[in-house]
């Protein structure tokens, strides 16, 4: 029986040839019937004396069975050709793996937009707060006193900056709430690519994988409720922080979360103990303890603004490792729709802080002069960065996703530097600087000493190479077997 891919050739004679002419059953009944005494052969040539009926593909090749299970020569063929190209495709791709067509290169070219766009949404919503802090927004009408407020209240004695945006909670309350269009933007895209589904088996698997572990939908809602909780007082501590702080110290504070993260991992989640990472987190620490004292203890609440962006580093940590830890491995689905269901829960229960904090002096909007354009722009840039902070690992590499976050703080001080003439040295310098070398170190993967170990061994194979195409080999005296011993003499006797 001739093997799959062999083409039957003249050369091959015992394997079996599918002939090009079928008899079938109808036309041996036909000849029968109409009374040729001698019969034919089933694969034979026909006799002079049998009158054969006319041959048409639908009752002679069409519908009659294969007697051998050989394939046909343009089968054969077209197989063996669809072989060999995989086969050419594949050394192809084990020769150059690094070409620009590879899947690395693909991946590679991807991390690259996704940090760009990473460290892009974060600056700008980073810096569209702190123009909202800064920025005056007075009454349009010059009759009334920068001092004045056209409501005369028990509480507008207290409010001296009533022409200024300072309202932090209300912030993280707003930019909390884009995350509802996580599940849509995830339905249409699922929609697009997978057009097979609808909208309700999407949605509907989502909800079953839930169910699948355990969660009813009162306890689903209760950890959304924590978890909305947690995330609005992270945001809170951030946008309070652009408050006291420059944007490239609350950038470069909010970094550190990375080592959080590992040593949440570490001990929640039981992950490896890496050396290096415990290093790193030393020197994050040191650099948020030389940004917290660079303008001094007293007099002074850098220390207050330093204290909230570490805090809400470290609570984005814990809303990560907590969310492994509680969820466990979901789908793309689930988290997306985990995300929605955490932005209605923010719309739905936290408006009434929001209402008490300005009826109560506590937070001052101007009303008059509302700025939404730095609001909105804020929000969508927020909603653009958990976008591809959650989802970018899907396409690239999970390093690349991280790396947006240090790249966005040279990125800042120098908006900082153009916009504000701010002047980075003494010990805020060396802060951010120890944060960044932290932060890399975070960054080595777990085997990062094989690395290394293959790095010196191939710069120790490169020196031998080089040294010895510099220098003439010495000739080898077979009669002595001298090959430039330091055992033997020339003589061959033993030193």
């Amino acid at each position: 029986m001739a093997r799959d891919g062999d083409v039957p050739t003249i050369f091959n004679p015992k394997r079996v040839r599918t002939p090009s002419v079928i008899i079938t059953s109808e036309e041996v009944a036909e000849s029968v019937q109409s009374g040729d005494g001698e019969r034919e052969r089933p694969n034979g040539p026909p006799t002079p004396l049998s009158q054969r009926a006319p041959l048409t593909p639908q009752t002679s090749v069409s519908s009659a069975p294969p007697l051998t299970t050989q394939p046909s020569l343009q089968q054969a063929y077209s197989e063996s050709a669809g072989s060999s190209q995989d086969e050419e495709r594949q050394l192809r791709d084990k020769k150059c793996p690094r070409s620009c067509c590879s899947k690395v290169a693909k991946k590679i070219y991807y991390g690259l937009c996704v940090t760009t766009t990473v460290f892009a949404s974060w600056v700008t919503v980073t810096h569209c707060i702190k123009y909202m802090y800064l920025q005056k927004y007075p009454h349009t009408d010059s009759s009334l006193s920068s001092t004045e407020s056209p409501i005369n209240n028990n509480y507008t004695s207290r409010i001296r900056t009533h022409h200024y945006y300072n309202a932090p909670f209300f912030t993280a309350w707003f930019c909390t709430n884009w995350l509802i269009f996580f599940y849509p933007l995830y339905l249409i895209f699922m929609l697009i690519h997978n057009k097979c589904k609808s909208a309700n088996a999407i949605f509907a698997d989502a909800f079953t994988d839930f169910k699948d572990k355990g969660f009813t939908f009162a306890r689903f809602l209760s950890r959304c409720g924590l978890f909305c909780l947690l995330w609005v007082v992270t945001i809170y501590m951030y946008t309070y922080a652009l408050k006291i702080l420059l944007s490239t110290d609350v950038v470069a504070l909010f970094a550190t979360n990375v080592s959080c993260v590992y040593l949440l991992s570490w001990v929640i989640l039981h992950e490896q103990f890496v050396g290096v990472r415990i290093v790193a987190a030393i020197l994050c620490d040191t650099g948020i303890a030389l940004l917290a004292y660079m303008d001094g203890i007293t007099g002074s609440s850098t220390l207050g603004g330093v204290v909230l962006a570490a805090c809400a580093a470290a609570g984005f940590a814990i809303f990560k490792v907590l969310f492994r830890k509680v969820m466990g491995d979901v789908s793309t689905g689930q988290r997306a729709l985990f995300f929605s269901i955490l932005g209605i829960v923010n719309a739905t229960l936290l408006w009434p802080v929001c209402l008490a904090l300005y009826l109560t002096g506590t937070e001052q909007l101007p009303a008059h002069r509302m700025p939404w354009l730095p609001l909105l722009l804020a929000s969508g840039a927020l909603l653009a960065f958990h976008l591809v902070f959650q989802f970018g690992n899907l396409m690239t590499y999970n390093i690349f996703v991280s790396l947006g976050l240090i790249t966005a703080v040279p990125i800042s001080a120098a908006l900082d530097v153009v916009l504000y003439g701010v002047e980075f040295e003494g010990m805020k310098l060396a802060g951010i600087i120890l944060i960044t070398v932290g932060f890399f170190l975070v960054m080595f993967p777990d085997n990062w000493p094989d690395y290394i170990m293959r790095l010196l061994r191939w710069s120790r194979r490169r020196q031998r190479g080089a040294d010895g195409a510099g220098r003439s080999r010495d000739t080898v005296d077979y009669r002595t077997g001298y090959i430039r011993s330091h055992l033997r003499s020339p003589s061959g006797r033993v030193r």
